[in-house]
């Protein structure tokens, strides 16, 4: 009898997949398993329930239901090697883990945790002790690896500084990746001068011994300055929508600086730049409007969150900037 298969955590563009509601607010599978389709078949790897997805809205048996609808998806396009990230935290370590568990039950590959904001000051008193046990725990008691997931704006500030995150690493060889939505180009070279030196990885051997740990950029608008910094992808919410011209530039970025794809790489970075600006502005709620525009998938957030307003999304899919990226999408998908 074989084992599961491994799915490597692969240097790349990844999409954090929004959740979509009906409007009596139950799962829309079937339109997260054609959003599933066009994020993935342009290469990019799907991120479930994470905080585009609304994960702390979501009870432990919807998130299962996305993972399953997301493996399933996967596989019938013929994407058996896609991995699946997916957002694991929870307020508590134990729930952490038991999701972990049970996302793992369910075809998940990965998962993703982020620190739990609702005591935040007593995690981060006494050098932080709390906080950096947590994630250890987590990653003792995960069957799945575990990426680390910072992301103050989502976690009462909380902002896991690069000391904390290689102490992590250190104690943990579960820990194999982590996600950066701070827009510290500085603290991804602090942990990659550590955590991929020959030296640490000598002392501390990773999970898979032939792959680096994965830093992941939460910002596709710094992603050029960041792979050259050490960063192995970046996880934004840009590719809901550009999938393709994404993915282009991520590997024009790898292209070698001096190169005219370098160069093209510096164009195209200041245009997604340009656009990411303006998602960043409009949130959760105006992505699924855009979403919404695009492609009919529903606008509705679940509650208290809000709808953003019919007429200023039809605003933003008129927005010049964001017209042009859509226009090179369906150039690439044409070429594809």
């Amino acid at each position: 009898m074989t084992g599961p298969t491994f799915r490597p955590l692969p240097k790349g563009i990844y999409t954090p997949l929004p959740t979509f509601f009906t409007p009596t607010e139950d799962l829309d599978l079937a339109a997260f398993a054609s959003h599933v389709k066009f994020v993935a078949t342009a290469g990019t790897v799907p991120v479930v329930a994470g905080s585009a997805g609304e994960a702390a809205h979501l009870s432990p048996s919807e998130r299962i239901a996305l993972i399953q609808t997301a493996r399933q998806t996967l596989d019938s396009c013929g994407l058996n090697d896609m991995p699946i990230v997916t957002g694991v935290g929870a307020p508590s370590t134990r729930e952490t883990v038991q999701l972990a568990k049970q996302a793992k039950e369910a075809g998940a590959d990965y998962g993703m945790v982020i620190p739990p904001g609702y005591y935040a000051g007593a995690l981060q008193a006494n050098g932080s002790e709390a906080l950096k046990k947590f994630f250890v725990d987590v990653a003792e008691a995960s069957p799945l690896p575990i990426i680390v997931y910072n992301f103050p704006g989502v976690s009462a500030g909380i902002d896991l500084d690069s000391d904390l995150i290689v102490d992590v690493v250190r104690s943990s060889a579960n820990v194999v990746g982590v996600k950066l939505t701070c827009a510290s180009v500085g603290k991804i070279t602090r942990i990659n001068a550590i955590v991929n030196s020959e030296e640490f990885r000598a002392q501390y051997p990773r999970l898979n011994p032939e792959s680096e740990f994965r830093i992941i950029d939460g910002y596709i608008d710094i992603l050029l300055p960041s792979i050259a910094s050490g960063a192995a992808g970046a996880i934004s919410g840009l590719p809901n929508l550009v999938p393709r011209t994404c993915v282009k530039l991520w590997e024009l970025s790898n292209s070698g600086t001096g190169t005219p794809e370098y160069r093209e790489a510096q164009q195209l970075q200041n245009r997604i730049a340009l656009v990411d600006g303006l998602l960043q502005k409009i949130g959760f709620s105006g992505m699924k409007m855009l979403l919404h525009k695009k492609f009919g998938y529903s606008a509705l957030p679940r509650r208290p969150l809000l709808p953003s307003r019919e007429d200023l999304g039809d605003e933003w899919i008129r927005n010049p900037l964001l017209v042009s990226l859509i226009e090179e999408e369906e150039k690439l998908v044409s070429m594809s």
